[in-house]
């Protein structure tokens, strides 16, 4: 979800300013009335209005061994979670494998050697 804009905090604080009540700016400008004052909160605390810059994230656990990962699944690409877990040797929930092999757009899928079996539709 993206900040509301620096232009929307300047409108809803110069309405609230004007003497508008909180709920009556969050009505008019459809935001919810806790944000109105948390935004004014933020400007009587610190003197700032704009959206704050996001935090970044943790960087994940299996960025180590991405390289490592990909090729193996080159290698081996209908190798199971579990297969791939041993021949890299690494000690990891399968989960976290998984997240892995999603975030980097591999797959890890078994290719059956014969036909599908087929039920009698009669």
């Amino acid at each position: 979800m993206q900040p509301y804009s620096l232009d929307l905090r300047q409108r809803v604080l110069a309405d609230i300013d004007r003497g508008q009540s909180t709920r009556a700016v969050a009505t008019k400008y459809s935001v919810s009335a806790s944000w109105v004052r948390r935004l004014k909160q933020r400007r009587r605390e610190h003197g700032e209005v704009g959206p704050r810059v996001a935090a970044a994230g943790r960087k994940p656990s299996w960025l180590a061994y991405a390289d490592r990962l990909r090729a193996a699944v080159a290698q081996t690409p209908d190798a199971t979670l579990e297969e791939l877990r041993d021949r890299l040797g690494l000690a990891v929930a399968l989960s976290t494998l998984w997240r892995a092999v999603a975030a980097l757009g591999l797959s890890v899928k078994k290719k059956s050697s014969g036909r599908r079996s087929r039920t009698d539709p009669t």
